[in-house]
């Protein structure tokens, strides 16, 4: 089953939609984190940051799947022209990273939080509790939550770094493939290279 409403050359609106909306929560919640030390611990605003913290991850967690199950049933729009095989091999095990950490950071935080005895607002309700209180335990789980965030800054950076070099090195389409369709049309069409056949000409007898 496909799932291709934007063409050959890119990927369908659901993907990008979900795409582009998980960049926004992603970089809220690193925003949040980098930003909480403006207010002074206990404070309503730093209390209010983590809150919005833990939501945004919380929210990253949930449409992960969403986004791995519109992956399953849409066609992956091929590059073109097709890179090198290592390249690909180094894209899909990036990817691979990225989708660990969106994974693998809000549960951290989820067991940090409950090993700390705090509980974790979703909107109305409340999450259960997956783990037993514990003050040790709640450190270790904290330390390692903060050390793969940071460390996500690299496999962020390189992630855009790829598809920038891809886009004005390369010229190819990786990059407009999770454009929405309308700049994506826009971009490739600024893009494209003037062919050296079609250039003008200077003539020597031109001034």
């Amino acid at each position: 089953m496909t799932n291709d409403t934007n063409g050959a050359s890119g990927y369908a609106s659901p993907m990008v939609l979900m795409h582009w909306l998980m960049l926004i929560l992603i970089a809220i919640v690193y925003a949040l984190m980098e930003l909480k030390t403006i207010a002074a611990r206990g404070s309503d605003l730093r209390v209010n940051m983590a809150a919005l913290h833990y939501l945004c991850g919380l929210l990253v967690f949930a449409l992960v799947w969403v986004r791995m199950a519109l992956r399953m049933f849409s066609r992956v729009p091929s590059i073109d022209p097709t890179p090198p095989a290592w390249q690909e091999a180094g894209a899909k095990l990036l990817h691979a990273v990225l989708y660990a950490m969106m994974i693998g950071l809000p549960l951290l935080g989820w067991f940090a939080l409950s090993a700390k005895g705090k509980p974790v607002h979703l909107f109305v309700f409340d999450l259960p509790f997956p783990i037993e209180p514990d003050d040790a335990l709640a450190r270790r789980l904290k330390e390692l939550h903060e050390s793969i965030a940071k460390a996500g800054y690299a496999a962020i950076g390189l992630h855009a770094a790829a598809a920038l070099f891809h886009h004005y090195v390369k010229r190819d389409n990786t990059l407009t493939r999770i454009l929405p369709s309308r700049w994506r049309r826009s971009v490739t069409r600024g893009s494209r290279r003037v062919p050296r056949s079609s250039a003008p000409s200077a003539s020597p007898h031109h001034k």
